[in-house]
């Protein structure tokens, strides 16, 4: 037989390689409690001479069927590739969708009036960044400035960026250095947590074993059969298995009333704000209306003034006029027949506001947007404080110039240095946090596992003591019920949920 020593195993060595001195001293003296429990101590307990004894021995009753659910066998339906089946089908459909819409597109495009049609746009590509706003000069406008530019702001880009990397790693390593701290002074104070829970447990035993040989001391002094089943039928009216002690505090508020008018108020909230939404929008199109009439007085006066005096009417702020109200054609053309045109000009104005009014869409201005070919187009938009520094390579001589770069980039720096240095200390703060409301937690649940450890303390007895009585009343002998007793005090004291779990 080859010696293997109990605390060599791999998974001993597993657990206790991230553990404290504390922890690695109560999981050696956990496991010498269970060698010792199981090997030892019952070892003298397992001698039997006749099944009888062994049955009183070990409270083994005469008729106890296995749970129900070790028979069920219930499985999964097994789909098998009915799922891949469905989203091949359901892809290849989105993409006929897809391709069905395209067509319907296209055929709408060419029933569609000509002032409907959607504009054509240039296609922007923006230089946004400030490395690709230096190749695109140095691409575009090849010479001494650009490149000398360009190279310093390279340069200036990787100094940069490994300044940000030597930053960003000290701040990872600062961090976890104050994580392994907090981690070590959370598992030191989880060691008295955890003796908290084991003292409880011990506790919970030696009151079990207590009360229990109380009860069977009582018994064993009843000399009179009546006496002893009179009893034994207290004693199975009396068991305080599944007992509330009276010191166990449960908050269990009824909170339905406090829901109920939560959702009323809700209701009635959502309703209030909806009716008000309607008022001010009722207000807002009254107010539009306003400013609509008071347009078309204006340009009536506009109009009327134009035709006494002169047809030189600012034909630009009377399309603005026309367009801001939205104007139907009948007021177009009324108005517009009443200025003092050539009728073959009033006709072209007429047509031209009523076709810019209905079209649906507008050109977009060329200084933005070019001029609406359908070719690329370049613009540069930088926000980037390397562009500092790259108007001031290319002018050295502007010291406003020098003061930017050095201000904006200060200014940078200073706002990432800080911006980290927050970072880290609102992350050590928060991990420190943590680790006080994990403790906290954990003291909290020593009694829910005391409570969870005497529940389930009290479902391994249970069957014994019942059985115990049940002899009992049978009458059986004293000698053996003894016998069944001091197991059932054994069974309390060294049986399962064990105490080191």
């Amino acid at each position: 037989m080859v010696n293997v020593h109990p605390f060599n195993d791999a998974e001993t060595v597993r657990q206790q390689r991230n553990l404290t001195n504390s922890q690695k001293k109560n999981n050696r003296s956990t496991k010498e409690g269970v060698l010792v429990n199981s090997f030892v101590k019952d070892k003298d307990n397992n001698i039997h001479t006749s099944l009888s004894e062994t049955k009183d021995a070990f409270v083994i009753s005469e008729d106890t069927k296995m749970p129900e659910k070790l028979y069920e066998n219930t499985r999964l339906p097994d789909r098998k590739l009915f799922p891949l089946s469905i989203a091949a089908i359901g892809v290849m459909g989105a993409v006929a969708g897809l391709t069905a819409f395209v067509s319907r597109s296209a055929k709408i495009s060419t029933e569609l009036a000509k002032e409907k049609w959607l504009p054509a746009v240039t296609r922007n590509v923006q230089l946004s960044r400030e490395t690709t706003q230096v190749i695109y000069q140095m691409v575009q406008n090849p010479n001494r400035k650009t490149f000398i530019a360009g190279a310093g702001v390279f340069a200036l880009t990787a100094m940069a960026f490994m300044g940000k990397t030597f930053f960003d790693g000290y701040k990872e390593i600062w961090v976890k250095r104050r994580e392994a701290e907090i981690q070590k002074d959370l598992q030191e104070n989880l060691v008295n947590v955890e003796t908290q829970s084991f003292s409880g447990k011990m506790q919970i035993i030696r009151s079990m074993l207590s009360k229990y040989t109380q009860d069977f001391e009582k018994y064993l002094t009843i000399e009179n059969k009546k006496n002893i089943t009179n009893f034994a039928s207290q004693k199975n009216s009396s068991l305080w298995f599944g007992h509330k002690d009276k010191n166990f505090i449960q908050n269990n508020s009824n909170s339905s009333g406090a829901n109920i008018l939560l959702g009323l108020a809700t209701i009635l909230s959502v309703a209030g704000l909806g009716y008000i939404s309607l008022k001010n929008l009722s207000k807002s199109k009254k107010h539009l209306e306003n400013y609509i009439d008071d347009t078309k007085e204006i340009i009536s006066r506009l109009v009327k003034k134009s035709g006494n005096e002169t047809k030189n009417v600012d034909k630009s702020n009377l399309e603005h006029l026309f367009l801001a109200v939205d104007a139907d054609e009948t007021f177009v053309r009324t108005q517009i027949n009443n200025l003092n045109w050539p009728q073959k000009e009033k006709e072209e104005f007429i047509d031209y506001i009523v076709t810019k009014i209905k079209t649906s869409t507008t050109k977009v201005n060329p200084n933005i947007g070019g001029d609406g070919t359908p070719k690329p187009a370049f613009n540069s938009f930088v926000e980037d404080y390397r562009a500092f520094f790259y108007n001031w390579l290319l002018d050295t001589s502007n010291p406003q110039f020098k003061q930017l770069f050095i201000g904006v980039t200060g200014i940078t720096a200073v706002g990432y240095g800080g911006k980290l240095t927050g970072d880290a200390l609102k992350e050590v703060q928060v991990k420190k946090i943590n680790a006080e409301t994990e403790l906290e937690l954990q003291k909290n649940l020593v009694s829910t596992e005391l409570r969870n450890f005497k529940s389930k303390k009290d479902a391994a007895i249970k069957p014994l003591v019942d059985e115990f009585y049940k002899q009992l009343q049978n009458g059986k002998d004293k000698e053996e019920l003894k016998t069944m007793a001091e197991n059932i005090l054994n069974e309390i004291k060294n049986g399962p949920p064990f105490v080191y779990s």
